[in-house]
């Protein structure tokens, strides 16, 4: 079979990968990946914005706005299922759940068709009004392009990895325009291990991919703000009260939306999951039309204190005459927020957490500041408020506290919140951690076996699969062997530990050396004790789908291991 031919680019990195060292050619990837994954986050945000544009939104002039939502979600929805169904086989990994499990189990290599296949169908989902955000499809694409890159040329796994990071944090950049928070999202979010020389890289491939967003995005599809009202210390209760407010709701919205999912994730027909979510999805965008897409020109519209396109088009347009109307509706709009994102991922779209998660702290701020006002207080922040309750929702929901902090600060052209935003997001952060030490992925990671931890050594254990610990080759007796039998057993094994087992390999106890030494130089017991009467019933048996963890809290000796009430070996 003949290998197949190198395009010009690829001859020119391969030379360049002969003459430059490890450190050098290291640098010249972070650029290149930095660059293609911001090139990415520019096609899927382009491609999702011209999908409304030029269906959703002409569409719209020509049709019941109401019925319109019934019917583009649902088939929005529908084509990325399908999609997935016939190029990949029904199976397309989607969210940062298995980003997290490629870095922990598969040795940070993802498909080569990653690098494409979420900016289709993520495109097409948020597109047609599935109620997501694109940042999830933007950073597996970005971390996909990384790792493939990484493969192409033949780089090791700490290299790997760390381009899997520059791939996601050169997405993040890119998406937002916003180059460090890029690169506390590969640290904080993806827990990635790295050194301080390999921080650079990072930076490298987040400037990388903020610039390409800059010079090429339109910057009315960046999310940025515009501060009126400086940070006044007067205010710092309610910024407190702010922090828990935005912890209770990230905690409800990981609640909610994993409960939710996993009960989508029992029906086992596609379809059903299609038509089922599609349909509760439209129900709510038909009352609640602020739901529709990633929601960020509803942030844009709060921002700028304008309240008007709550009502556009509701069914409920029509009976909002008062102010606690409003304030309601703006409560009821972040709270089913959650179920319509558990809504779309659980019937099969491709999109993601993050852009819902600051849809929420907008309106949670945008609600509490509208509450100070109704209450009688003076000179409210409200743009201030929506802005640092993004940051703690998000911070709480992801287990981010320093992506939301600069995130915010990067988007809203300076450090002038950067006070409130520390403590809105510390707190926030710490609340929901006491009740949920994982973020939303690592939590089912979790479910599944799959240890993930920022911690090192906490890593390097959680990638130790039982099953390459057990130890088989071991002499087994039975419960009648004499005493006689197992000496003579001892003599041709190497080990100092014996099963005992019965005729259907039940695990009946073990025999070590160190137990029968006295026996053992009393011949006149060689056919008078059997294995029966001087074997030892281990205390603790390990079952082989118990995780690492829990196998090294029991581990003071060599602990038999069971598996479905038969002997498998020993650990």
């Amino acid at each position: 079979m003949k290998p197949k031919k190198l395009n010009i680019l690829e001859r020119w990195l391969s030379k360049l990968h002969d003459h430059l060292n490890e450190k050098q050619f290291l640098i010249l990837s972070s650029v290149l990946v930095g660059i293609s994954a911001g090139i990415a986050a520019v096609i899927l945000k382009s491609f999702a914005h011209f999908i409304q544009k030029q269906f959703v939104d002409q569409y719209l002039q020509a049709q019941d706005f109401k019925l319109t939502y019934v019917f583009l979600p649902l088939v929005g929805i529908g084509i990325a299922v399908l999609i997935i169904h016939r190029l990949y086989k029904g199976f397309l990994n989607t969210g940062l759940y298995y980003l997290l499990q490629s870095i922990a189990k598969k040795s940070s290599f993802i498909p080569f068709h990653h690098m494409w296949a979420h900016i289709i169908t993520s495109g097409i989902t948020v597109g047609f009004g599935g109620s997501g955000g694109m940042e999830a499809p933007i950073v597996n694409t970005g971390s996909a392009i990384g790792s493939n890159y990484a493969r192409r040329h033949k780089l090791s796994y700490r290299e790997r990895t760390l381009l899997l990071a520059a791939g996601a944090a050169g997405g993040i950049a890119g998406a937002f325009n916003a180059p460090i928070a890029g690169v506390l999202f590969a640290l904080e979010v993806l827990l990635i291990d790295i050194n301080l020389t390999a921080f650079i890289p990072l930076l490298i491939a987040s400037a990388s991919g903020a610039l390409i967003s800059k010079i090429i995005l339109n910057e009315n599809i960046l999310l940025n703000f515009k501060l009126k009202q400086p940070f006044n210390y007067e205010n710092l209760l309610f910024y407190v009260a702010l922090a828990l407010l935005s912890a209770v709701v990230a905690l409800y919205y990981v609640n909610v939306f994993s409960w939710i999912t996993s009960k989508f994730r029992k029906l086992k027909s596609k379809v059903k999951r299609w038509l089922i979510g599609s349909l509760l999805l439209a129900g709510l965008l038909v009352i609640f039309p602020t739901l529709f897409g990633e929601g960020y020109e509803n942030i844009k519209g709060i921002s700028e204190l304008n309240t008007d396109h709550f009502f556009d088009h509701s069914i409920l347009q029509n009976f909002i005459k008062h102010k606690w109307q409003i304030l309601i509706l703006i409560f009821l709009t972040f709270m089913l927020k959650t179920v319509a994102v558990a809504l779309t991922i659980g019937s099969g779209g491709n999109c993601g957490n993050f852009a819902p998660s600051l849809f929420v702290g907008a309106h949670l701020g945008f609600a509490f500041a509208l509450t100070l006002q109704y209450l009688g207080f003076k000179d409210v922040p409200v743009v201030n408020y929506t802005l640092v309750a993004m940051a703690g929702v998000l911070a709480g929901v992801f287990h981010a506290p320093l992506t939301s902090i600069f995130l915010i600060a990067e988007i809203t052209g300076g450090y002038e919140l950067i006070i409130p935003l520390m403590i809105v997001s510390s707190v926030s952060y710490a609340v929901v951690k006491y009740f949920h030490p994982d973020s939303l992925d690592v939590m089912r990671l979790k479910k599944k076996g799959t240890v993930v931890s920022e911690d090192k050594d906490t890593s390097i254990l959680g990638k130790i699969e039982m099953t390459k610990l057990i130890e088989t080759d071991f002499t087994v007796l039975k419960p009648d062997d004499n005493l006689g039998v197992i000496v003579e057993n001892i003599k041709h094994s190497k080990r100092n530990i014996f099963p005992v087992v019965n005729t259907e390999q039940k695990l009946l106890g073990i025999i070590t050396l160190s137990s029968i030494k006295e026996e053992m130089f009393n011949q006149e017991l060689y056919t008078k004790l059997v294995a029966s009467e001087i074997m030892l019933k281990p205390d603790v048996i390990i079952k082989q789908n118990d995780d690492i963890f829990n196998v090294m809290d029991k581990f003071e000796a060599n602990w038999p291991l069971e598996f479905t009430g038969n002997r498998k070996g020993i650990l």
